[in-house]
């Protein structure tokens, strides 16, 4: 059974998905949280509002940090990155998202501490391999952005280890949307922008097509709500908690599924759905009805953009993930009505 009193770090607690770990695990009970981010930014600072934790760790102090506090950490969520699609300096991208990992990784290890750290679909990139999420492919993969590179070079690196923590899973995140997202600026997500562009015009701009095969607004991807990943997430930990640290022989999983294996996992829905979907979603969620104007995509990123993600789920649902999704409806609904629309946080 889990113990509440067990130490936790979650990277990245500062930012959106992190934020929202460190919410969930208060709900069931978990305090003892060692948040470690960059804690520099007043507009994050809401993500954090009310929620319990242990400590704050900056970023760049946390392996110094851990050397001389020496606390029992029970469990590691590495959710921190650099996510920027849109900054091409690659070295950013290889100091935070690859060197950083492979400190946490080699922290894991050594300690015998469980890990799941964020992957991204971004991996996948024109999707010529598919979206499956088998490890024989992640060598060919070809991502379109040196955010994407960095992700896979760094799934690249953790198939290539001998030495490994009790249990690790990266979870390539398809596209995240919902609350605690106000500080990401260009980043956040279409429905966040949409919402903020209704309010200001009552209209909401969308890409046009600029690929044969796809109309306008029709551009498709697999959106999942930030509630689900973050409680895939936690399952992960009570999962490795409740088979006693015998992951592949854990005779207290479920008889009706395979054992939960060390792995990259898919995090999405299992269904793609379009822009044009999304954005009358959330004109719904405001009781209003769609005007949606089509501009031309940016230069700088029209030849990077994905047009399709669908996320392949069999293989978590085979480990033994059983719970459904948020509809995209249901999702953009509740992310509107109750955090966007009232200005709340998660």
């Amino acid at each position: 059974m889990l113990n509440k009193d067990q130490y936790i770090i979650i990277t990245g607690a500062y930012g959106f998905i992190g934020s929202c770990m460190v919410s969930y695990l208060n709900q069931q009970g978990f305090e003892n949280l060692i948040l470690v981010d960059e804690f520099d930014d007043d507009e994050k600072e809401l993500n954090l509002l009310h929620k319990k934790y242990l400590v704050r760790v900056e970023r760049e102090n946390l392996f110094d940090w851990l050397l001389k506090e020496k606390p029992a950490v029970d469990f590691v969520f590495h959710l921190g990155a650099r996510t920027d699609t849109t900054e091409f300096d690659y070295s950013i991208h290889q100091k935070l998202n690859v060197e950083y990992s492979q400190h946490i990784w080699n922290y894991c290890t050594i300690n015998k501490i469980p890990l799941v750290y964020a992957s991204s679909a971004a991996t996948y990139g024109e999707g010529e391999f598919g979206y499956d999420d088998s490890h024989d492919i992640v060598e060919q993969l070809h991502p379109l952005n040196p955010y994407g590179i960095s992700k896979n070079e760094f799934d690249k690196w953790v198939l290539h280890q001998k030495e490994l923590p009790p249990f690790w899973a990266g979870l390539k995140f398809f596209n995240v949307y919902g609350p605690n997202e106000y500080h990401k600026a260009r980043m956040a997500s279409v429905i966040f922008h949409s919402f903020n562009q209704i309010k200001q015009s009552g209209k909401v701009k969308l890409f046009r097509s600029h690929k044969d095969g796809f109309e306008n607004g029709e551009q498709l991807r697999d959106f999942i709500y930030v509630k689900d990943v973050v409680a895939v997430c936690f399952w992960l930990m009570e999962q490795y908690v409740n088979s006693e640290s015998s992951i592949v022989n854990a005779a207290s999983l479920t008889t009706h599924h395979s054992p939960l294996t060390p792995g990259l996992y898919n995090l999405g829905t299992g269904e793609a759905r379009s822009f044009n979907d999304l954005v009358k979603a959330t004109f719904t969620g405001l009781d209003l009805s769609p005007v949606i104007k089509f501009i031309d995509m940016p230069e700088d990123i029209r030849d990077k953009y994905q047009y399709f993600t669908e996320a392949k789920m069999h293989k978590l649902k085979e480990a033994g993930y059983t719970e459904g999704f948020y509809s995209l409806e249901s999702g953009v609904d509740d992310y509107v009505r109750n955090y966007l629309n009232k200005k709340l946080f998660y």
